[in-house]
């Protein structure tokens, strides 16, 4: 199937995903643009697993504090390399997991790290498995997932820490 070059761009400014790779989903997709935007956050996901491994030793801390001053978080989140920690895109990543560790309290960043006989629901507890704020039809993972993809390099949180006025303890 033949596919425009205007639909290829419009599938692009979407997703963020290259030319060729848009053009590839479109025709398997036969032209549906949701399936085509399914096989490219598929790939995404593929091209993840692969980097899961790579050491990521840059990064950048992003801090979050509430309008009222009252609530803050602080996001350590890092990458391979330091030319990607100062891309825009990385930078609002970082960005938008600060405001979420804020806004939804996570315990834990994965549900590897929950200890034997904690209570409560995975996916309220850590990081990775919540839904995100911003858009509630996509999980925190997934915006990593994304990232990677985009950067073509590993992306991990590493470390946060959520602070509230008068609040027990930091978590």
């Amino acid at each position: 199937m033949s596919v425009s070059p205007q639909a290829v761009k419009e599938l692009r400014e979407l997703t963020g995903a290259g030319m060729l790779d848009c053009k590839q989903a479109l025709e398997q997709a036969k032209g549906d643009f949701e399936k085509a935007k399914e096989i490219l956050r598929q790939k995404g996901i593929a091209v993840a697993a692969k980097r899961a491994e790579r050491a990521t030793a840059q990064g950048l801390i992003q801090s979050y504090i509430h309008h009222d001053g009252r609530l803050g978080s602080l996001v350590e989140i890092n990458c391979e390399t330091d030319f990607v920690a100062r891309t825009d895109d990385f930078r609002q990543l970082a960005q938008d997991l600060a405001l979420q560790v804020a806004g939804a309290n996570p315990r834990y960043i994965s549900p590897d790290e929950i200890p034997d006989g904690t209570k409560g629901d995975p996916k309220e507890l850590c990081l990775l498995l919540q839904t995100f704020l911003r858009d509630e039809s996509v999980a925190v993972q997934d915006l990593i997932t994304e990232a990677i993809r985009k950067t073509g390099e590993n992306i991990r949180v590493r470390r946060f820490i959520r602070f509230e006025l008068g609040g027990e303890e930091a978590s």
